[in-house]
């Protein structure tokens, strides 16, 4: 494969240039935020080789598990004496310059920030160590407009951003329903129609879109505006998995400390786990970490069918992140990249095999 170029030179300066939020997870804005969530540590509790380690997520529902860790605690009970620092943020690029900048160690984030971070840095800045989540992404459309598959050509249909995960989802799915977009512009068959998910349910309501290929619980705060599922991702998947979320972390925080990265890593099981063991009480504790960042709490028709179509896991899904970075490049938007390195998936398999559970595979993606 080539060397690494997210895009070509001339497409990227127009593009960062018009979309400087490029490739996000979830196309929300750029902003971060400090949440300014305090854990209690013990007073006699061991640090590990750093007094605090700085996390960053998004407060939605496909990074819950880094919501429900830091709100229950279970990633400060695997640190130890050393404090955990959280930060939001509401898009990838802004949570890759973080990384890149040591405003953050680890972080939670989408396949497609995660590619370009890695291709635009030449693969040394960051390595992919676990997953987090599946699914959780779904075309809804207007009934009244659209019935079927076929009733989408000629439709508007929204998207977080240009380039982003779900829109290279929507246009690799409009390429094979034989029709033709053009990737930057959005205007073809179907009008792809950029549009933040903030505003995405306004949208809808005033019918400048015909329906979204959106993550939760945005599809499903269309829903409860009167929209219907047309499509659910997962079913375009084998095993109807495929990577939403990862856990990545800056290659000279790895390397300086391993010991803070396994913590982490062992709370995010133990919170993976905590989460399948009682998916109610962990949706409540979720919702409650929300309400605490966002000033409000997801409404019961909302939150419940957006919950039960997320997935939460230790598995990256390795194979799907390639995929997904294939359909970039069909779509025009990517060069194609050298993945080889993205992964290191030691720590993890460490993890893994202390709490008895199978080990991972990184698709011949991995550090050699």
């Amino acid at each position: 494969m080539s060397a690494a170029r997210p895009l070509s030179a001339l497409r990227i300066l127009a593009a960062t240039a018009a979309l400087p939020l490029l490739l996000t997870a979830c196309g929300y804005g750029a902003q971060s935020t400090d949440d300014d969530k305090q854990t209690q540590v013990a007073a006699d509790a061991k640090k590990l080789s750093v007094d605090e380690v700085k996390i960053g997520y998004f407060p939605n529902l496909t990074h819950a598990t880094a919501l429900v860790g830091v709100q229950e605690g279970l990633f400060q009970k695997e640190l130890g004496g050393t404090r955990i620092k959280a930060s939001t943020f509401n898009a990838g690029p802004s949570e890759i310059e973080a990384l890149n900048s040591g405003s953050i160690d680890i972080g939670w984030i989408g396949p497609s920030p995660s590619i370009n971070g890695y291709t635009k840095a030449a693969g040394k800045n960051l390595r992919i160590i676990s997953g987090s989540a599946s699914g959780g992404v779904k075309l809804v459309v207007d009934p009244k407009k659209i019935k079927s598959v076929k009733d989408v050509k000629g439709k508007k249909i929204a998207t977080p951003q240009l380039g982003n995960t779900q829109d290279v989802a929507l246009l690799n799915w409009i390429s094979e329903q034989g029709w033709k977009v053009d990737a930057e512009s959005g205007k073809g068959d179907v009008s792809v129609v950029r549009t933040d998910n903030k505003v995405t349910p306004d949208a809808y309501k005033s019918g400048s879109i015909d329906g979204a290929w959106v993550p939760e619980p945005t599809a499903s705060k269309l829903v409860a505006e009167g929209a219907e599922v047309l499509l659910d991702e997962a079913d375009l998947w084998p095993d109807k998995k495929f990577v939403i979320t990862n856990i990545i972390v800056s290659q000279s925080f790895l390397k300086e400390h391993p010991d803070v990265v396994e913590a982490v890593l062992r709370g995010s099981v133990k919170t993976n786990e905590w989460i399948n063991a009682d998916p109610d009480k962990a949706k409540a504790s979720a919702n409650k970490a929300l309400e605490e960042l966002s000033g409000k709490a997801l409404p019961a028709d909302v939150i419940d069918p957006a919950w039960k179509s997320i997935t939460f896991l230790d598995d990256p899904l390795a194979a799907t992140l390639d995929t997904e970075a294939e359909h970039a490049v069909k779509a025009g938007l990517l060069e194609q990249p050298d993945l080889k390195g993205i992964y290191d998936l030691a720590p993890l398999n460490k993890v893994l095999k202390a709490e008895g559970e199978p080990e991972v595979d990184d698709a011949g993606l991995g550090v050699k």
